[in-house]
């Protein structure tokens, strides 16, 4: 039996300057990937966090899918957030009030509760993990980066398939970047 589930490719990343800090300015970006179609998303936030942004190029991604049954594989760079759904942390921490295994708050549980929400619409979404920052010219690192991506996520990706999704966690992560710069005001 053929399946005629339509694929999208979502890459995602967060930034944050001065991250932690009382004053800050954080970005996200993203691209949404349906063949040979792409829609690049971004934006940006003040006052935030690292993990808040990641989280938030996954959410509009989410949100800006149309109803249909897809296949939807994630692409990021934060093992926060992909760990989150590939270890399915969300569900010790609904069970627990939203308190982690150390007996603190979850951190950004706004955001984890849209998220799954979000995620609950699919049937099918694969979290797969991706180093960030690499130098795609530097072929030594990206063996090296390749046998780690297949440790992450299995043997299924080629070498190919792995440069080009670090590639575009190139673009997301220069998304992310301009949605910073747009709330520093400057013009593209």
């Amino acid at each position: 039996m053929k399946n005629n589930m339509k694929v999208i490719n979502i890459y995602t990343d967060g930034a944050c300057s001065g991250n932690q800090n009382e004053n800050n300015i954080g970005g996200w970006g993203t691209t949404l990937e349906y063949g040979e179609h792409k829609r690049e998303l971004y934006g940006g936030e003040k006052n935030t966090t690292n993990n808040r942004m990641e989280m938030t190029a996954l959410l509009e991604s989410l949100k800006a899918l149309k109803k249909g049954d897809f296949i939807i594989n994630i692409f990021s760079d934060s093992s926060y957030l992909i760990d989150c759904f590939t270890k399915k942390w969300y569900i010790k921490w609904q069970m627990n009030g939203w308190v982690t295994s150390s007996k603190t708050p979850v951190e950004n549980k706004d955001l984890w509760e849209e998220l799954l929400e979000e995620i609950n619409k699919h049937k099918n979404i694969h979290f797969y993990r991706v180093k960030g920052h690499l130098n795609i010219d530097n072929s030594s690192q990206m063996n090296k980066w390749y046998e780690k991506f297949k440790s992450w996520n299995g043997s299924h990706f080629s070498m190919e398939e792995f440069i080009y999704i670090t590639k575009m966690n190139i673009v997301a992560d220069a998304l992310a970047n301009k949605g910073m710069d747009q709330l520093r005001g400057k013009t593209f």
